[in-house]
């Protein structure tokens, strides 16, 4: 057995820390968490949530299975929990506008039937959530505590779930790079600079932006004037429940209205594919997918979900991703409507994938860490990739080798209608280089080439491949 790994991300709870062991998830308590566990166990809402699938499952061990670690402090573990492993972790920034607001609302609604009994949460950060294909659950269960007084998770619930959501949803503007650039979320005076004119009587603007930046500005005078003013608005013990249910009233409430067309969001309609393309493209990536079902497979470039759908019937996960947010919000909410959870869409810029990021670029792990596919789809991306963004052919399949899996890749022709568009603005020659016989011949020295169809439309030409 190897020694059990500290998760990087769980370092700031002085009470409890997380840690890897041979693929299972183990989190150590010392004596204060373990009592609010004891508590936890003994609730009935705890077992209920788990069960609807809304909380991680989590069980206790004998203390030996983290025998020789401590906590970051040094201190010994007093209990050691054992929960269920979540497939692909993914944050916040990652979500589309739709994923963000239900993972909000799993938050909220499992802190208030813990209300009901007695408990709160310590925290109310979004990294608290996570999916399992597109199923939101809370994972910190060393944040339960006993309720006294206020929730102190208020703040961190506005900074990094409430106030991206109402800066998408009243501005228009998107929050996943806003998030990504400070994990601590958004801050309350940043917020409040940001609804001028008009915006500012946006539902839910005034009492928690503009009440929580005037408590925010008095901080440094007294911490007791944050919470007489937290008080004020509503946020004394007596009235928790009402504020959170409030709060959650809110955020059901918050939307994105109509969107204007992006630049990815009618691909399907405009892209030069003819019926018999389509068709043998489909039936080419049916086969290798039932050929040998993959465990997860990571879809690039994924677009409106079509073939992360069509995979989704043989693996036992998919993860779609696209840098188009308009797309991924589509996808989350028709996956919803048609009843398929075991697909995950996320909002990635594959030019600019996440990085690792936080305490020495670790607490949040970079994307390619954290997806580890047994099959890529690489399908119309190439001459996006080479053309667009000007990433050498090259680094292109370089990039795809690093996957180490399976992938099915799709190279388009420079004589089809699509690369003719991309190219119309470039200067002459520049891409003289991308041509058919080039990336076979790359894709070759990195894979083994399984198989290999043109599309009858003469200008793409489809390859599975395997790491060599």
């Amino acid at each position: 057995m190897s020694p059990a790994a500290p998760e990087p991300a769980s370092f700031r709870d002085p009470d409890a820390a997380v840690f890897r062991l041979d693929g299972r998830v183990l989190r150590g308590l010392n004596h204060r968490a373990a009592a609010d566990w004891d508590r936890l166990a003994a609730s009935a809402f705890f077992h209920r949530l788990v069960a609807e699938g809304r909380i991680v499952g989590t069980r206790a061990l004998d203390g030996a299975a983290l025998a020789g670690s401590t906590n970051p402090r040094g201190a010994p573990w007093s209990r050691v929990l054992e929960h269920e492993v979540v497939p692909v972790m993914t944050y916040p920034f990652e979500w589309p506008f739709a994923m963000l607001q239900d993972a909000a609302i799993c938050h909220l609604e499992v802190l208030l039937a813990a209300l009901e009994e007695g408990i709160t949460t310590k925290d109310g950060t979004a990294y608290n959530v996570a999916f399992v294909g597109r199923r939101p659950v809370f994972l910190d269960i060393g944040s339960f505590t006993p309720a006294a007084g206020p929730w102190p998770g208020y703040r961190q619930f506005c900074q990094t779930f409430l106030f991206p959501l109402l800066v998408q949803a009243h501005l228009g503007i998107a929050y996943q790079g806003l998030l990504r650039g400070r994990l601590d979320g958004l801050e309350p005076t940043e917020v409040r600079a940001m609804f001028g004119g008009v915006h500012r009587f946006g539902r839910g603007v005034f009492r928690h932006v503009y009440l929580h930046s005037v408590a925010e500005r008095r901080v440094t005078a007294s911490s007791e004037a944050v919470k007489e003013d937290l008080g004020q608005a509503g946020f004394g013990a007596e009235l928790a429940k009402a504020t959170v249910t409030n709060t959650l009233r809110l955020v059901r409430r918050l939307g994105v209205g109509a969107r204007s067309a992006s630049a990815w969001s009618d691909y399907r309609t405009t892209c030069s594919y003819t019926d018999a393309d389509a068709s043998a493209k489909e039936a080419f990536v049916s086969t290798a997918l039932e050929a040998e079902p993959p465990r997860l497979v990571l879809d690039l470039g994924a677009n409106d979900g079509a073939y992360s759908i069509l995979a989704a019937r043989t693996a036992e996960q998919v993860v779609a991703v696209d840098g188009d947010e308009a797309v991924i919000d589509a996808l989350y909410r028709r996956l919803g409507e048609e009843g398929i959870d075991n697909v995950l869409p996320l909002v990635v810029d594959l030019t600019d994938p996440s990085p690792g990021l936080g305490w020495a670029n670790r607490e949040r792990r970079a994307f390619s860490e954290r997806v580890r596919p047994d099959l890529v789809l690489s399908l119309a991306l190439v001459h996006h990739l080479a053309l667009a963004a000007n990433v050498p052919l090259p680094l292109v399949v370089d990039w795809l080798r690093a996957f180490d899996a399976r992938v099915i890749v799709e190279f388009v022709d420079r004589s089809d209608p699509m690369v003719q568009r991309l190219l119309a603005n470039k200067p002459a020659g520049l891409f003289e280089d991308y041509q058919p016989e080039r990336f076979a011949s790359l894709l070759a020295g990195r894979f083994a080439i399984r198989e290999q169809q043109q599309l009858p439309g003469g200008t793409r030409t489809l390859y599975l491949a395997e790491p060599a």
